[in-house]
This record gives C-alpha cells, structure tokens and sequence, in this order.
C-alpha cells in the first residue's frame, strides 16, 4: 500500500516583528563589534605609545650617562694638568707653591687622592710632619695601594729619624711597585748605621736599576759612615 509522503513547507511569511527583533540583534552585533575593534586599536596603540616612552627614556638615560661620563673625564684632564704643575712645584722645591696648588685641587676634588700626597711631603719639608702625615694618611685611605703615597709616607718618617718606621713603609711601597727610591731610601737608612752589609745589598739593586745612582750615592751624606769600606767603594766605583 503506498502513501504519499509529501514535505511540509510554511508558506507564510515572517511577521514583521520578526524581522524588527531580527535587525535590533544584528545592530547590537554591529555595535559591539565596533566597540570591540576599537578597544583592540587602542589598546596596541597604548602599548605601542608605552614602547615608545620606555625606549625614549632609555635612550636619555644612555645619553645623560654618556654626557656625565664625558664631563666627568674632562674635569680629571684638568685636574691632572694641574696636578702636574703641583710636581714642577715640588720638583723645584717650592713647597709653599706645592701646598697652595695642591689645595685648589682638592677643593675642586676632595677625592683628588695626589693632591693630599704631595701636599703632605711638602708639608713634612716645610717642618709640619703632624699635618704631613695627616694629609699622606688621607692619600692611603682614598687608595691604600698608591704606591707614592706609600714611599713618601717611608720619607717622611726617615726625614724625622723613625728609621724602623721607614723601613717597614718602603716595604710596603715595594709592595705595590718596584720604586727604586725606595731600594735607595732603605740603603741610606743601613748607611746611617753604619750597616755595610745592608746599605750595599739595597744599593746595588737601586745601581741595577739606573747606573746614575752611582754617581748620587758617592756624594750622599748619609752614606758617610761606610764610605771607607771597600765593599762601598766597588760598588760606586
């Protein structure tokens, strides 16, 4: 027996409340997609604009860096221009010129750790071996392994007869670099002793060092009392 199976089709059109709730729900869509697209666009934008500042910043600071760094080097030229004017100074004895230069330095730079060194050898020269000392101690304390600091701090005890106290500091000098001053300082220390043995062990090593010593040694006074000796005498020959 045979049926006929035929599809139903609604034949009716939609109502128009239909399509009036159909085109309000298509509009919200579109709105909130709008909304959508533009919280997306500024949200990149802020974080692009954030990029921005930070490598701007960024590169400032390398620059601020850059031009501190370059000023910074520019004032230690100046001051080491004018430190070398401060050793002409003192090279020539002026060690009341020694110690005001030396002074303008440090109010530029009170770390201008030189500038207290040298100003204390002058001051130890000029009979001031408290203040001396004092301004050679405030060298060491700004760098402890600045060999001249070092030497001059031997120096000046040996200048005011603390030849124990010299010894050990050109040790310490010789520490730090192998200053041939300090192997003549020791030597001229055993010389004032009378120390043969010693006075030409130290002596020789300061000769190998630079053969002029000889000559500086035949006419220094400390070396008076092993002169005669014949140890002295080949070894200035």
């Amino acid at each position: 027996m045979a049926f006929n199976r035929k599809k139903t089709i609604n034949s009716n059109p939609p109502s128009k409340n239909t399509l009036k709730i159909k085109g309000i729900i298509f509009c919200i869509l579109c709105i909130m997609a709008g909304v959508l697209i533009i919280k997306v666009y500024y949200d990149n934008r802020y974080k692009n604009s954030n990029k921005d500042s930070q490598n701007i910043t960024t590169e400032n600071s390398v620059i601020k860096k850059a031009d501190t760094s370059q000023t910074e080097s520019e004032n230690n030229r100046k001051l080491e221009q004018k430190y070398k004017e401060v050793e002409k100074s003192f090279s020539n004895k002026q060690y009341v010129d020694t110690i005001a230069k030396a002074d303008e330095i440090i109010r530029e730079d009170n770390t201008f750790y030189k500038a207290y060194n040298i100003k204390g050898i002058a001051l130890c020269y000029s009979n001031n071996y408290e203040e001396g000392m004092n301004n050679i101690d405030k060298s060491l304390n700004l760098n402890p392994d600045f060999g001249y600091a070092r030497f001059n701090k031997a120096l000046a005890y040996e200048l005011y007869g603390k030849y124990e106290e010299a010894l050990n500091w050109y040790d310490k000098a010789l520490e730090v670099e192998n200053y041939i001053w300090s192997y003549y300082g020791k030597a001229s220390i055993y010389g004032r002793r009378g120390d043969v043995s010693d006075t030409v062990k130290f002596l020789k090593i300061a000769i190998d060092m630079s053969p002029d010593i000889k000559e500086i040694a035949r006419e220094e006074e400390d070396f008076n009392p092993v002169k005669d000796s014949q140890e002295f005498q080949d070894l200035v020959e």
